[in-house]
């Protein structure tokens, strides 16, 4: 029979509580606006037999576009694309027990708006959040905060940290209950695109480390030497919370191109040969699977905290990855 994960851990107690043995976690992303909530437990499903200790839910900033109006006027008018994140964590952990963490993001917040999703995530029990800046809007050249928003995580991070002092906003409330959030954070074994160095990511890593943040999760990686070094580097500064490696199976050819240049990473020039040679991506997904499998053993002999899957929602390949490793 299978052990589910006890509701309502934070993700730091998990880590503890394994007494050195790997933990499995993923992330999902919301449905598109219009969709219904069984594409996630889809997604979900074929994972839950491998014991997840918890599972990332992303959330999607607003964008706008354009829509034209009478006598050739245009509207500008927000879309979110992606709506939902609050609603789905709380119905992972009511469906599977789970402790679900939802991504807060800088972009499009403002402190208040910040507060009250911190608020409601509190009142339903959701006590891990995965603190991040967020991703500029595509009409921008580079990231800008909300007017009183914040324009970096680390500024999110101290904001979590004083709602889990009881200090809100509103300065004259009284009595006010404080919250016991778990704040996770971004860290980039290859660097933040938009840093300027790797040493200066480094020093803005450790700085959200310093204001509170209790574990880091690596953006994805396909070469694990990148992250040995990362967590080498991390340490020598004095970052000594978990670091989390975050891996995803290739998918598809494309990828190969399309993942180098969104997420600032290097792929391997030996698995890049070796994809370029498959016939269709039917292939290209059986090598994704078996590399990950590769990185994910080797990972678990160096003793990480835990394997986190990147999914975009789809469970096959890394069920089938699971299957091997775990």
């Amino acid at each position: 029979t299978i052990q589910y994960t006890i509701l309502k851990m934070k993700v730091a107690q998990h880590i503890e509580n394994a007494n050195g043995k790997p933990l499995f976690s993923f992330e999902i992303l919301p449905p598109l606006r219009g969709k219904g909530i069984q594409g996630i437990y889809d997604g979900i499903d074929p994972l839950i037999e491998f014991n997840p200790s918890f599972i990332n839910v992303t959330y999607h900033r607003e964008e706008y576009v354009y829509k034209k109006r009478e006598k050739g006027f245009l509207e500008k008018v927000a879309v979110k694309k992606r709506p939902g994140t609050v609603g789905i964590c709380a119905a992972i952990q009511y469906k599977y027990k789970v402790d679900a963490v939802p991504h807060i993001i800088c972009g499009g917040f403002s402190k208040e708006e910040t507060e009250n999703a911190l608020i409601d995530l509190y009142f339903l029990g959701i006590d891990n959040v995965l603190a991040l800046r967020g991703d500029s809007l595509k009409t921008e050249s580079s990231f800008t905060p909300e007017p009183n928003g914040h324009a970096y995580a680390v500024d999110l991070v101290k904001q979590i940290v004083e709602l889990n002092k009881g200090k809100y906003l509103e300065e004259d409330l009284k009595n006010p209950i404080a919250t016991n959030f778990c704040i996770g954070v971004a860290g980039y074994p290859e660097k933040h695109i938009d840093a300027v160095s790797f040493d200066q990511d480094l020093k803005y890593l450790k700085q959200k480390v310093d204001a509170g943040a209790d574990y880091i999760v690596t953006q994805m990686f396909f070469d694990n030497s990148k992250y040995f070094d990362f967590v080498q580097k991390c340490r020598e500064i004095g970052i000594n919370v978990p670091i989390i490696p975050g891996l995803k199976p290739l998918a598809t050819e494309r990828q190969l191109d399309i993942l180098p240049e969104i997420f600032h990473l290097e792929i391997p020039s030996d698995f890049v040969a070796e994809a370029r040679k498959c016939s269709n991506n039917a292939a290209v997904k059986q090598l994704g699977i078996e590399w990950a499998v590769q990185q994910g053993k080797e990972l678990i002999q160096a003793n990480v905290p835990a394997l986190h899957f990147y999914t975009m929602s789809k469970a096959k390949a890394t069920a089938a990855i699971c299957m091997q490793i775990f």
